[in-house]
């Protein structure tokens, strides 16, 4: 017989930490009450509703729900759909126990099968933590009696007489099973969750879990290795007495790692006292040396203010002295009553060179010192940001690193961050970030917690520039910042379109993909039967696409990629009243200069290409970018030819009439220009030869999880 005593951790439900009552089996073979699954799921839905933890901790407080457990409600669909007072709609939640998401499916709790062993355990512990406390018989009138026995079928406590009177000889309720007086009552077969009418009477091997016959046949189980109970009931309780043989065996094993844990919790609460009195020592040195300064700068003051205090003061006595009858206009006032000119001359000639200074003085009268103290202010500002990182480090905590090639800024901020180790040696990240503005001298870092290795930052302003750090945090130990990382953020806001698959598409020489993301041209038969009059100077088409949404004001950016593979790709705007003429203009094509007919290179043609083009564009192709020929651009060729960026940006602003074209991954303008803007403005792109264009994906939370996930 097993002492109850020693095992009360194995009957604590991991919810609310109090015995099981009618524990539940959940999928990951751990337990829990039946009203905690409940109390759980009505917690989440509460949470859906409200958008945040709190409520769902004050809606349940016997349930705790960690951090880590509510930042997967992000990833749980909202419903939007109100519960009942009884059964909770949601069916995911995570398990107290290992944290694992559990899916309860369409049948939800009633779905799980109820531990009847766990429970009878229950309340063996029970009784024998109350077996001064009575069982009551249930039929006797008051005062109820104490009982002897308690029925199983009718799952209820009687004393002798009253059993006697339920159970007469010779019925059928005299063949009822009964045992010692008690209050758990289970069936006396286990029935099917799925088929409330048929019993378990096999046991599947990959789910773990007892099924009945029609679960097998056309239920979930159907292609699932099953066994029959009795073979699972040996094999499982075969190795079970094996393992616990084997646990028996090894106690003085088991002894001795409770003897050395013993004394590393000694250890370890000796070096936690030894921790706080070092650092209690090193922040007593900080204050130190914050009051020797604090009194030497107060004494700075104190010796400034009295050495102005004495100019000043002696600044009032000499003006004083210029007062009547007072001082120095009293001591010449006498002066002049002497009648003896020898006398006179004698003492007022020094007299006067210093009634000339005072008068000198008192035209340009100027304090003997000053009264402010600028010069005394302290500037704490390195000293309050070296302060707010103080914090434990430790060499074993890898300093991250921010991804440039991952992170990228569109409509959003994605900032990607990895390892050098590649461990995930952090528990979470401290993600900073500030906008770079010259002028203001103190820096305010907007600080954002992470659990993953990346994370998607809204609400920047548009044409700026930010700095982005992160560091790793275990525990209270933390890593050094990272390196700072600077993004630029477009110069207008982002403009979300799609190819047009209808509008002059033309489908034999352009491919589109399912979500009119990507547009290809492919230089095959049809580009080479469009080239057959080359030999006599025809022009070769180029294929057009434009955007299926319009621009009627204000300022917009785009980003695209140009694979680098492309031969020629034009690239721009057009307003709604030329695509018509864009579609169907015939210089839309290389310029006669280049004809062999043309017997000439002026480059004179090049004013009547432009002005006769329906739209703006510039050319791309071959990995370069080509600044267009205009009266402002470089003279020299080679210098108009830069290297093709991988990302392209189109800023056009409509109220301004310029289009810029931009390196999107600096966020650097390359070519400017003015546009007219008289009617609804379009993207434009143009291929020929073998090209492909793909636009940019907008930044999303949801994109940040899925590179997560991979």
């Amino acid at each position: 017989k097993v002492a109850i005593k020693g095992i009360e951790r194995e009957l604590i439900c991991p919810a609310c930490k109090e015995l099981f009552t009618h524990p539940l089996i959940l999928p990951c073979q751990h337990n829990i009450c039946h009203k905690c699954v409940k109390e759980i799921l009505f917690a989440f839905e509460d949470s859906f509703a409200d958008g945040g933890s709190e409520s769902s901790n004050q809606s349940s407080p016997r349930i705790k729900i960690s951090s880590s457990s509510m930042d997967r409600i992000d990833r749980i669909s909202r419903s939007g759909k109100k519960r009942n007072s009884l059964t909770p709609r949601s069916t995911l939640f995570p398990c107290p126990g290992c944290q694992r998401d559990i899916d309860l499916g369409e049948r939800g709790i009633n779905g799980l099968f109820r531990n009847f062993t766990l429970e009878t355990i229950v309340e063996r512990y029970r009784q024998a933590a109350r077996a001064a406390i009575a069982i009551m018989c249930d039929f006797c009138k008051p005062p109820p009696q104490e009982s002897t026995k308690s029925c199983m079928d009718c799952s209820a406590s009687y004393c002798n007489e009253c059993f006697k009177v339920h159970h007469p000889w010779g019925t059928v309720k005299a063949q009822h099973e009964y045992v010692g007086p008690t209050t758990n009552f289970r069936p006396k077969i286990l029935m099917c969750p799925e088929h409330e009418m048929e019993r378990v009477n096999m046991y599947c091997e990959i789910c773990r879990r007892p099924v009945c016959h029609l679960c097998k046949l056309g239920g979930c189980h159907a292609n699932h290795r099953v066994t029959t109970m009795n073979t699972a009931y040996k094999t499982l309780k075969e190795k079970l007495s094996k393992d616990i043989e084997y646990l028996i065996s090894k106690e003085s094993q088991v002894k001795a790692h409770i003897s050395q844990l013993d004394l590393l919790l000694k250890e370890t609460e000796c070096n936690s006292e030894r921790a706080k009195e070092e650092a209690s020592q090193s922040f007593e040195k900080l204050y130190h040396v914050l009051e020797e300064k604090k009194s030497a700068a107060l004494r700075a003051i104190e010796t400034s203010k009295n050495l102005r205090l004495e100019k000043l003061q002696t600044q009032v006595e000499e003006y004083q002295g210029l007062l009547e009858n007072n001082g120095l206009v009293g001591y010449a006032q006498e002066v002049l009553k002497e009648t003896d000119p020898s006398c006179f001359v004698q003492t007022a000639k020094q007299l006067h060179v210093r009634i000339q200074k005072a008068t000198e003085s008192l035209k340009s009268f100027r304090p003997a010192a000053e009264t402010t103290f600028e010069d005394f202010v302290v500037d704490t500002a390195k000293q309050e940001d070296i302060l707010g990182d103080l914090s434990f480090h430790s060499n074993d905590l890898e300093i991250p690193e921010i991804n440039e090639e991952r992170s990228r800024m569109y409509n959003k901020a994605l900032i990607s961050w990895e390892c050098p180790g590649k461990t995930d040696s952090a528990d979470i990240y401290v993600l900073e970030y500030h906008k770079l503005n010259r002028e203001e001298e103190n820096v305010t870092w907007q600080k954002i917690e992470v659990c993953g290795k990346s994370k998607v930052v809204s609400d920047l302003d548009d044409d700026s520039s930010y700095a982005f750090r992160v560091r790793g945090y275990k525990g209270s130990i933390c890593s050094p910042w990272s390196r700072e990382v600077i993004l630029h953020t477009p110069p207008a806001p982002v403009f979300s379109f799609l190819f047009d698959d209808k509008c002059g598409y033309n489908n034999e020489h352009l491919q589109l993909n399912p979500r009119r993301t990507s547009v290809e041209s492919r230089a095959g038969f049809p580009l080479l039967l469009g080239s057959e009059r080359l030999q006599v100077g025809c022009y070769t088409t180029l294929d057009y696409i434009i955007g299926d949404t319009g621009i009627a004001k204000g300022k917009h950016f785009w980003a695209f990629h140009v694979e680098a593979y492309s031969y020629l790709v034009k690239v721009g705007v057009v307003p709604s009243n030329k695509i018509q003429k864009l579609f169907h203009s015939t210089h839309d094509v290389t310029s006669p200069r280049y004809e062999q007919d043309s017997g000439h290179d002026s480059g004179s043609e090049d004013a009547f290409f432009d002005s006769s083009q329906p739209c703006t564009l510039v050319t791309l192709g071959m990995k370069k970018f080509f600044i267009p020929t205009t009266p402002a651009a470089p003279k020299d060729p080679a210098s108009r030819i830069l290297p093709l960026p991988s990302c392209l940006g189109i800023c056009l602003d409509c109220d301004r009439g310029r289009v810029g074209f931009y390196d999107a991954g600096r966020m650097k303008c390359l070519y400017e220009c003015e546009v007219d803007c008289s009617g609804i403005m379009y993207p434009a792109f143009a291929l020929m030869g073998s090209a492909a264009v793909h636009l940019e994906e907008a930044v999303t939370a949801k994109y940040r999880e899925y590179h997560d996930d991979i």
